[in-house]
């Protein structure tokens, strides 16, 4: 198996930075990026993101890439596994970590993130927040028998540009449909 490049022109991307502060009566706190322009007059409140980290993960069958879906738990359309940050780990490695609790996969996660999409996480007291993902490619080895949110999600491998399909963020299918042209699919 090879791995995928999604960065192509890497020599000429930046810097890959991510930025963490809530204004909370005038003072910054770690926990939600949001941009600079909202930075820009203090009398307004910004609208903050909540970042989180996903895996993507794939698999090539033959030379085309396949990419594992799963359904989120409570409007169940599908998704990539994504979930908060730990405290402690790196942004790659809870992304990993998303991908065994939430798929049972294992494997080689790449360190930079892959893009990133905003999304509104619905909880189930009819609560809405405004989320950052930032996606990391998984490429997987294997997939454990047991894991902790088997019986809460489905879970299905389907070719890259079926998976572009399948997804409702325009931002994430964009990512996964970059993942198809780079493997030649």
């Amino acid at each position: 198996m090879s791995s995928i490049n999604f960065f192509p022109n890497a020599a000429r991307r930046g810097n890959f930075v991510e930025r963490y502060c809530l204004r909370d009566e005038g003072t910054l706190k770690a926990g939600v990026q949001y941009s600079p322009a909202s930075m820009g007059n203090s009398s307004k409140i910004p609208t903050a993101k909540r970042v989180q980290y996903a895996a993507l993960p794939y698999r090539l069958s033959g030379s085309s890439p396949e990419v594992m879906l799963v359904t989120s738990r409570e409007t169940r359309r599908w998704i990539i596994p994504k979930g908060w940050p730990q405290k402690g780990k790196a942004p790659h490695h809870s992304a990993a970590r998303e991908a065994y609790e939430e798929a049972g996969v294992v494997g080689a996660v790449g360190r930079r993130s892959v893009g990133s999409f905003a999304y509104e996480k619905r909880f189930k007291n009819g609560r809405v927040m405004a989320c950052e993902v930032h996606v990391f490619p998984l490429k997987v080895k294997r997939q454990r028998k047991q894991w902790p949110e088997r019986r809460q999600r489905e879970v299905k491998w389907v070719s890259a540009k079926e998976a572009a399909k399948k997804v409702q963020e325009p931002k994430l299918s964009a990512i996964i449909r970059r993942l198809a042209r780079t493997s030649g699919e």
